[in-house]
């Protein structure tokens, strides 16, 4: 296949054209993005009409669409497309809304894709239950799509995401950090849904068995690259200049990969502060510790590396499909991923 060459180290590294990979998939698969849009539109409407306010308050926040873009685009690389495939990509976007609304009550958020999250507009009971019925929404979508397989497929994402979900909070109370752990978690939280997405596309367009399973690696891969470079970014990745509320995960006692690795390769004293942080017994100011062990640790810069190996993975998995302009955007994504972070 050929394709754009991958924006390597040096003076260009992270430079990226105006338009985004992920802008540019959307461009391709336009048509199909307004039949997402009209979807979610009528399947979160209901007659009580909180539920309406809530779902979309989220929903129209300004997200970028980018799993059930996946799903669309994976249909249309494995030849198909059609009524199955919108169906499942706004399912794909349900399930991946509820989740966030009802992380948002467990992590007590406060903003959401820049936007006062709905917790504290609603509260978290409403919240809670409006993340329920727009699970309960995917999954009529998923039935009319018509096939067990795939109600299968996105019902044990769906449970996964959950059981993530668990174990991030059973270890954070536990102050627990290991790399077995974080690792068995981004998977459940990011990646069981970047690779659902994609494998029920594939599957909604009869594609054949190494095609779908191609697809369900791709978007596995693509999901930890994804989680690995949120993480990193959540303390300051590269440039510190990205606009983020920089420690959001220190604070909340979430051992990401960058603490971790700080963590692993400290010295006595310094495990002895992160034992500290991680029991919630930190102060406002140990933040500033934490940043400069991280950075002296190389934590960001290795969690990237990390990244870029799951991208460059995600990338591979797609060699044994036939060239198209949806398999090429889908490679241009997995470089972006790690890219915005530079």
């Amino acid at each position: 296949m050929n394709r754009p060459a991958r924006i390597e180290s040096g003076p260009e590294k992270g430079k990226i054209d105006a338009l985004s990979p992920v802008d540019a998939l959307a461009n391709l698969l336009a048509d199909d993005l307004k039949g997402v849009e009209a979807l979610i539109l009528e399947r979160m409407q209901s007659p009580v009409g909180m539920i309406p306010d809530i779902a979309s308050h989220l929903i129209e926040a300004g997200g970028k669409r980018l799993r059930p873009l996946i799903t669309l685009a994976a249909a249309k690389a494995c030849g198909g497309g059609g009524k199955a495939a919108l169906a499942l990509a706004t399912a794909v976007e349900f399930i991946h809304t509820a989740t966030l609304l009802h992380d948002d009550v467990v992590d007590g958020s406060t903003l959401r894709r820049g936007k006062t999250a709905a917790n504290l507009v609603w509260g978290n009971q409403s919240s809670v239950l409006v993340g329920d019925f727009l699970f309960a929404r995917s999954f009529n979508l998923m039935v009319e799509a018509g096939s067990i397989d795939i109600l299968d497929v996105l019902a044990r994402a769906s449970s996964t995401i959950a059981e993530g979900e668990v174990m991030q909070l059973a270890a954070a109370a536990k102050g627990e950090a290991s790399r077995p752990g974080y690792e068995a978690i981004i998977e459940a939280k990011t990646a069981a849904l970047f690779s659902a997405a994609a494998k029920v596309g594939a599957m909604a367009s009869h594609a054949s068995p190494v095609e779908v399973e191609a697809m369900a690696d791709y978007g596995r891969h693509l999901g930890l690259a994804f989680q690995l470079v949120d993480d990193a970014l959540d303390y300051g990745g590269v440039t510190d200049m990205l606009g983020k509320n920089i420690g959001d995960d220190f604070r909340e006692g979430k051992a990401t990969l960058p603490l971790i690795i700080a963590l692993e390769s400290g010295s006595p004293d310094e495990r002895a502060f992160w034992e500290h942080v991680l029991t919630k017994r930190h102060e406002p100011q140990d933040l500033a510790r934490g940043l400069e062990l991280i950075k002296r640790h190389r934590g960001v810069v290795r969690t990237l590396e990390a990244a870029q190996q799951h991208a460059d993975t995600a990338r591979d998995a797609l060699s044994v499909m036939a060239s198209s302009p949806f398999v090429d955007a889908l490679a241009d994504l997995a470089d972006y991923v790690v890219q915005r972070a530079n």
